[in-house]
């Protein structure tokens, strides 16, 4: 699609229920600017990153920034005020299109009321709800209030077809624009400033950004790289630490031996993805950031009881969004009580050698950038691309049910 000549202001209501859904609203703003040739206006729900771009949000994102049940339990009347401040004021603004972003427990609520009583406003949801990992039923029910999906992992689209749910196209997973930054990172530069020793293995532990799941995973993370000196001499350790865990995390390992270097989650992340032999690391996106710097690993993830109680829904061989991705379980998975430090050190010796064990991951490894990669564009641009589409087909339906207008 071309950049839109419409003239009149075009307006979007965006949502955004958390930092990663901040991010990806900010590269979608600049994109829809650089798309759409008419003004636009921007309203709704975001943090600082959409800010940058001049958005200004109805709330702190900090307000609604949360996961799961346990942990949104005692956040639950302040979430509630703000579901319904946000449908009022997408209502107040009249928007040509409203665009959630991820965090379904927060933006979904907001969606089915803005489409109960503005039937009229299309919706848009960017970054799929895992339906094609446990409960699909959602993504029939999705239809009621969903217009179109715009998907970051390529099955998404099938799944959704599959499922009954709504139109779904595959946008591109923003990481792809990160390539170059991710596998030209300064490893070498890294080690010199933290004053590694020369030739020793470098053990990468990314035990999470959120506070519950450092509070779950850093002490069987310790224990697991603890035995590993007892095989590999010397090693380091370097944990990339975003700034509200990393406080928690210098508490937590202070005992360690040997003692970790915690260096930075944003800048020192890849430098030290590149510099590592191996990583042990949270499941989550980190997993497709490690594949992207071809990095081996071993993954592990614990969820709260209530989650767990629930894994008879789960309908995937893998939780790994690597593994998803690439169509094989190449990152060796720990859930729950498998994650145990013994399973997690069984596991890193073997990716710390020259191993089959370790070709059989680089060689699949090598192929993650081609599945992320889209055939033209960037994931912001064909995103944005889509929600002008939708709005347009959205537009052109009701002049024709309606007449001139």
């Amino acid at each position: 699609m071309t950049a839109s000549s419409d003239p009149h202001t075009l307006k979007i209501f965006v949502v955004a229920g958390e930092h990663s859904g901040d991010a990806l609203g900010a590269k979608l703003i600049a994109a829809l600017k650089a798309a759409h040739a008419g003004p636009i206006q921007f309203s709704g729900v975001g943090g600082e990153e959409m800010a940058h771009e001049g958005f200004v949000s109805l709330f702190p994102i900090e307000d609604v920034a949360v996961m799961g049940p346990m942990s949104i339990l005692p956040r639950l009347p302040r979430i509630v005020r703000r579901v319904y401040q946000t449908v009022d004021a997408a209502l107040a603004a009249a928007p040509d299109a409203v665009v959630i972003i991820d965090s379904p427990e927060f933006t979904h609520p907001i969606a089915k009321r803005i489409r109960k009583r503005a039937p009229h406003i299309p919706i848009i949801d960017y970054v799929s709800p895992s339906v094609w990992a446990w409960r699909p039923g959602r993504a029939k029910r999705m239809r009621r209030y969903i217009d179109h999906v715009l998907a970051l992992l390529p099955f998404e689209p099938d799944a959704h077809a599959r499922l009954g749910g709504p139109p779904c196209t595959y946008v591109g997973h923003p990481l792809i624009e990160k390539l170059d930054e991710i596998q030209n990172a300064d490893a070498a530069a890294l080690a010199l400033r933290l004053g590694l020793v020369p030739d020793a293995p470098v053990v990468l532990v990314l035990p999470g950004s959120r506070t519950s799941e450092v509070e779950r995973l850093i002490d069987v993370f310790g224990e697991a790289v603890a035995t590993v000196p007892a095989s590999v001499q010397p090693v380091e350790i370097v944990i990339p630490a975003v700034r509200h865990v990393r406080d928690l995390i210098a508490a937590r390992t202070a005992t360690w031996k040997p003692r970790p270097h915690i260096v930075d989650g944003g800048a020192d992340k890849y430098a030290a993805m590149r510099l590592a032999r191996v990583a042990l690391a949270a499941s989550g996106t980190i997993t497709l950031e490690l594949a992207l710097a071809g990095t081996p690993s071993v993954v592990a993830y614990k969820v709260d009881k209530l989650i767990a109680s629930l894994r008879f829904l789960v309908r995937v061989p893998s939780v790994v969004l690597a593994n998803l991705v690439l169509g094989r379980n190449v990152y060796p998975e720990f859930l729950q009580e498998t994650c145990t430090a013994e399973n997690l050190a069984a596991a890193l010796l073997p990716l710390l050698a020259d191993t089959e064990a370790r070709k059989a991951q680089l060689d699949e490894l090598a192929r993650t950038p081609e599945k992320l990669r889209l055939t033209s564009s960037s994931p912001s641009a064909a995103a944005a691309e889509t929600v002008l589409s939708v709005i347009e087909a959205h537009a052109a339906g009701k002049s024709r049910r309606f007449g001139p207008m």
